[in-house]
This record gives structure tokens, C-alpha cells and sequence, in this order.
């Protein structure tokens, strides 16, 4: 863990960055606001007798969730506008956005509700998502396979996929939901070699970024996550979870202070606040809304914990969020 100091307009402004597998943060920069927000895992199932999952995905702001998945995806906006954020690149995004992104990239697009698509949905999408099994490494040695492979080395940073590239590869996207068999994939590895072909992508994430990445295979921190991201609503009980990960209550803390750098209810708030960021780019929902809904029961509380985490109380943040809209 790292902790950084931002100065701005006089103000000292203190962030952490820390990664484990099954908790991916990010270090995100609103103008002069940061903040770093947590990723859910979000587990992909493919059917039996399918290679990779095609879909569409209709949704909206507080339905969308900051997460990331240990397969490639690959997204066409067909309806909405607003913010896509992926890992520290924040953009954005309306019908017709193209991106390709690695695995373990955590990712979220955050929709505009104040102006709605003709349908009146405030999202959608048709998204691909694929695990490295139907590219193994000895098809992608191929010499036929050298622009795929290429593909897959960009997609680590994620790219935006635009000009002539971007009409080709969205209209083999539009056609796959309605493709089978071996058809669909002779179409997936077309559309992968003109993406490797492009000289026009454009990279998201920064070096700085990737390079900062770190990852454990520690269990039990991975499960002490899992269960304060599922139940930071509620009030967190310490001897459930010590039984949970097999440890005494005062183990648990301690190995969690030594692993983290952080109390185990100091990152309690610190889910809530990163959750409470996401909420306050709604400017619809009260400051109170917000604090209920990410788990505070009461807004001086809230207002506390917030600037601590931030620098800034959630009204500030909201204002300055506003300012770059």
C-alpha cells in the first residue's frame, strides 16, 4: 500500500492505493478531487456448447456497478450517453462508443439520466466476453494469428476502437447475437484480427496505472472483502466474520491492520465513501439519500468520514464533479 499526497488550491489531499486479486482499486482524479473506488468481481458463465458470451445489457445509474472479470470484453453503446470509466481513464461516452477491455480492468459506464435515449432507457449496450481458452498460445503463435494476438497485448490497457475500425468491428458485432456455431466464430476471430489491424485504437488506461497493479492469493483477505462488500449496508458483526475466515476476533484485526495498513471498520468506511462517490454523480438523489444508501446511518457521520477519506465533504465533491460534466 502507498499512501500519496495531492496538493490542490492549498489543500492536502491523502489517497491510498492498495491491490489484492479479488479487490481491484483504482486512482481516480475528478479536477481536483480524488478518490479511489472498489471493484466488484463479476463472474461470467458460458453455456456448454458456446466458446464466449454475446449479449445486450440495458441498465441504469443505480443499477451499474464498478466492477471488472477475469475474461476479455468487448462493448458497443448502441443507446445512451454519460461517463465511461475505465481503470484511471474517465471519458465520455454516448451511441456508438467502442471499447476493448483486458481482463482484471475494472470498469463501469455511468449513464446521464437527465437526457434518456428515445426509448427512454438510460443504457444499453451489446457486449462480447471471452476467456483466453479459445486463444491459447499455440494458435496465437500462428502467423495467421499475429494481429489477434496483437488485439489481446492492447486490450491489457484497454482501447477505444475508432474510424473505419469502428464500423467494421461494430457491424460483425451487431450480427453475432443472431450467429451459431462455428459461424459466430469464424466472425469472433475476423473481428479480433481487423481490431489487431488498426492503427487507429486508442489506449484507456495509463502506464502508470498498469504498473501499479499488484495482486495476493491471500484467501482470507479476498473472503474479509467479499463479506463487508456484501454486507457494508448492514452493521458488520466481527465474530461472524472471524468464524467466517477461521481466526480469533483479535487475530482477525490484527492480521487485517498488518496486511492493510487500515482497521477493518477504517476500510468499512472506505467502501461506503467509494460507494458514496459513485451515488453523488447523480445530482438527483440528496446528500442524505446518498448517505443512507451507502450504508451511514446518519449524515454527520457521513460527512466526517467522507472528507476524511476525500478531502472533501460530499457536497464539494459533487460540485466539483459537476464542473467537468
Amino acid at each position: 500500500m502507498v499512501k500519496t499526497k495531492i496538493e490542490t488550491d492549498g489543500t492536502q489531499i491523502y489517497t491510498y492505493f492498495y491491490y489484492f486479486r479479488c479487490d481491484i482499486h483504482t486512482y481516480s482524479v475528478f479536477g481536483s478531487i480524488s478518490t479511489i473506488m472498489a471493484a466488484f468481481l463479476e463472474k461470467i458463465i458460458v453455456k456448454e456448447d458456446e466458446s464466449f458470451f454475446i449479449g445486450i445489457f440495458q441498465d441504469n445509474l443505480e443499477k451499474s456497478s464498478w466492477h471488472y472479470h477475469n475474461n476479455f470484453e468487448i462493448s458497443f453503446i448502441t443507446e445512451g450517453s454519460g461517463k465511461r470509466i475505465v481503470a484511471d481513464s474517465i471519458e465520455e461516452f454516448q451511441p456508438g462508443d467502442l471499447v476493448f477491455i483486458g481482463r482484471n480492468l475494472p470498469h463501469v459506464w455511468i449513464a446521464d439520466k437527465e437526457t434518456p435515449a428515445p426509448t427512454r432507457r438510460t443504457l444499453e449496450m451489446v457486449f462480447l466476453q471471452f476467456s483466453s481458452d479459445i486463444l491459447v498460445p499455440q494458435l496465437l503463435a500462428l502467423p495467421e494469428f499475429r494481429h489477434v494476438a496483437k488485439a489481446l497485448a492492447l486490450s491489457e490497457r484497454g482501447i477505444q476502437i475508432v474510424g473505419q475500425t469502428l464500423n467494421q468491428v461494430s457491424e460483425i458485432m451487431l450480427q453475432l447475437p443472431y450467429l451459431k456455431g462455428f459461424e459466430r466464430m469464424l466472425n469472433f476471430f475476423r473481428m479480433m484480427d481487423t481490431i489487431g489491424k488498426s492503427e487507429t485504437n486508442i489506449q484507456l488506461a495509463s502506464k502508470e496505472y498498469i504498473n501499479m497493479q499488484f495482486t495476493t492469493g491471500n484467501k482470507r483477505l479476498a473472503a474479509i472483502h467479499e463479506y463487508l462488500m456484501k454486507n457494508y449496508r448492514e452493521e458488520v458483526d466481527l465474530k461472524r466474520l472471524a468464524t467466517l475466515v477461521s481466526m480469533a476476533e483479535g487475530s482477525l484485526c490484527r492480521f487485517f491492520k498488518m496486511n492493510m495498513g487500515m482497521t477493518i471498520f477504517e476500510y468499512l468506511n472506505q467502501i461506503k465513501t467509494e460507494f458514496a462517490c459513485k451515488l453523488l454523480m447523480d445530482n438527483n438523489l440528496s446528500i442524505m439519500d446518498v448517505c443512507l444508501d451507502s450504508g451511514f446511518n446518519n449524515l454527520s457521520h457521513f460527512n466526517k468520514q467522507f472528507k476524511k477519506s476525500t478531502g472533501v465533504t460530499p457536497s464539494e465533491y459533487r460540485r466539483k464533479f459537476i464542473r467537468l460534466r
